[in-house]
């Protein structure tokens, strides 16, 4: 039987995140358990799951994790099935995995491009094809897809990552125009923000480049405090989009 919560606020909602174990995902996570929220958490490195799981639960909240590879769809129709399964619904997909292995075009690192476009486009498509038809069932849900500012603007090194993130926006966009007025989808679109996206950079002057330009960043917990705000709005009202910027900087 399917579980009924309010429409409206946040508490017993069922929020499932992608790219749970680090970084954005990891504070969305525990600040949408203060406010009781029913956490389930998707990564591939389920010992950091594990641990943001025992912690949240250690602190009052209610937390479940799988193994999970944005990449692999049916690998994200197994995970969307267990969060149905042991919370009784999908109320909120948070497709939040990212990777951000800048690099000249010129350096011809395609499989970093392929990378990139796997996990940041193809990524999002799973987790919206696998929860839509459980929020269409339910007659309610949401969609928060996570961009970034390069959703918006190009700079040098950043021209397939910025690509990928504006078929992140171009996504949200079709998907708010294809599903019914109770299905919300919401673009957030960070700064520069506190995070491990900067690690995967090869490319030793990319890298330079963006330890200089990260080096004022939002708190990850700014972005999740975002969605906490887009989930907490009453079922009539329906946030497209935040970005989020640092208040000093060039981020």
């Amino acid at each position: 039987m399917m579980n009924k919560v309010p429409l409206d606020g946040i508490a017993g909602k069922v929020v499932l995140i992608t790219g749970a174990s680090s970084g954005i995902g990891e504070a969305t996570a525990l600040l949408l358990a203060q406010h009781q929220a029913i956490v389930v958490l998707g990564a591939r490195r389920t010992e950091r799951l594990e641990q943001l799981v025992a912690d949240i639960t250690a602190a009052g909240g209610t937390a479940y994790c799988r193994k999970l590879d944005v990449t692999d769809a049916a690998d994200m129709d197994d995970f969307v099935q267990y969060a149905q399964h042991t919370c009784g619904r999908v109320d909120v997909m948070v497709n939040n995995a990212g990777v951000m292995p800048l690099s000249n075009l010129a350096e011809h690192k395609i499989d970093e491009w392929n990378r990139m476009i796997d996990v940041n486009i193809r990524g999002v498509l799973h987790g919206i094809v696998s929860a839509l038809p459980i929020m269409q069932h339910q007659q309610s849900g949401q969609f928060i897809n996570i961009a970034s500012v390069g959703a918006y603007e190009v700079t040098p090194t950043a021209a397939v990552y910025c690509a990928t993130k504006y078929a992140v926006r171009a996504i949200s966009d079709g998907l708010r125009m294809e599903t019914e007025s109770h299905i919300r989808v919401t673009l957030v679109s960070p700064g520069v923000t506190e995070s491990e996206l900067a690690d995967s950079i090869s490319d030793e002057h990319s890298r330079a480049f963006m330890r200089e330009y990260r080096r004022i960043a939002l708190p990850a917990t700014a972005i999740g405090e975002a969605i906490l705000y887009a989930i907490q709005q009453p079922a009539h009202v329906d946030v497209n989009e935040l970005i989020v910027r640092p208040a000093k900087g060039n981020s």
